[in-house]
């Protein structure tokens, strides 16, 4: 329940910080449109934010017929977690990722890249792909979405601000030099938000995927070779969005440009270390 409140308390910030740029480019009027269209904003992604983040990324859904490996596996693992079988799909891309997307356990989709699967062993993408239904199962999939849907919203209206200025109520254009802070920091300031949100989950995902598979170490090992492999091969459309990159199990930006610096992961090593202690136990 208090990362439910906690959730919601850092969505109602998004759309706070959406009314604000909104400030900036037109005022009172101004912050009362962009309020109105942060909360269609999220309508439209509570609905349609899955699709959207699945075809930017061209990802092709598949079935028993043409990828049992990867589908009769997710198949198991939807049983083992008591869940609904998810949509599957495939992201052609070198780097190994993966993520889950959709409003509900119902409605649900779990994609993989081509790189993930070349590169894992069985057991580590079994490990992998329950991380994922953990996130379907813990409900997180919606706010990810969501809360990256609404900060590339946030970096596309800054950018605006910035590139086209913006006026007070009387029509007067506004000091360039609000327009270009707003620019740079409500990107950032967004950024920081989905940390806020993705961070605790991950750990939460990766102890509810262990157990999904009954093996933490499994997990553990996948981590640690996406960590080391994932550094050197570019996410060519993570890096065109990187507010979806807190969708992936690894931040897809880790390492190849300043976004990367943003993390919203925690560090691998803890998450790494945190399953271990389950083996253990």
């Amino acid at each position: 329940m208090f990362n439910w409140v906690k959730t919601t308390i850092l969505m109602a910030a998004i759309v706070a910080l959406f009314g604000a740029v909104g400030l900036v480019i037109g005022g009172k009027s101004g912050m009362i449109l962009a309020l109105v269209l942060g909360g269609g904003m999220n309508f439209f992604s509570y609905w349609f934010s899955d699709k959207m983040v699945l075809s930017m990324y061209n990802a092709q859904e598949v079935g028993a017929a043409s990828s049992p490996y990867l589908y009769n596996m997710v198949r198991d693992l939807s049983q083992r977690a008591g869940l609904p079988m998810p949509r599957v799909y495939i992201i052609n891309e070198a780097q190994p990722n993966a993520f889950a997307t959709g409003r509900d356990p119902e409605h649900a989709a779990v994609a993989a890249t081509t790189g993930i699967l070349e590169m894992l062993s069985e057991r580590e993408l079994r490990g992998v792909m329950a991380h994922e239904l953990a996130h379907v199962k813990h409900r997180d999939i919606l706010i990810s979405t969501i809360s990256a849907t609404m900060a590339g919203a946030i970096s596309a209206l800054a950018n605006f601000a910035m590139f086209f200025g913006g006026r007070d109520e009387e029509g007067r254009p506004v000091n360039p030099i609000a327009s270009i802070l707003v620019a740079i920091l409500a990107p950032i300031a967004a950024m920081l938000i989905q940390m806020a949100i993705s961070r605790a989950r991950e750990y939460e995902a990766d102890a509810g995927g262990a157990q999904i598979s009954g093996d933490p170490n499994a997990l553990a090992d996948a981590l640690l070779k996406i960590e080391h492999y994932a550094k050197g091969i570019p996410m060519v459309t993570a890096q065109a969005h990187p507010e979806t990159g807190q969708m992936m199990i690894m931040n897809p930006l880790s390492g190849s440009d300043l976004a990367g610096l943003f993390s919203t992961h925690p560090p691998t090593q803890e998450r790494i270390r945190r399953l271990r202690q389950m083996t253990a136990r």
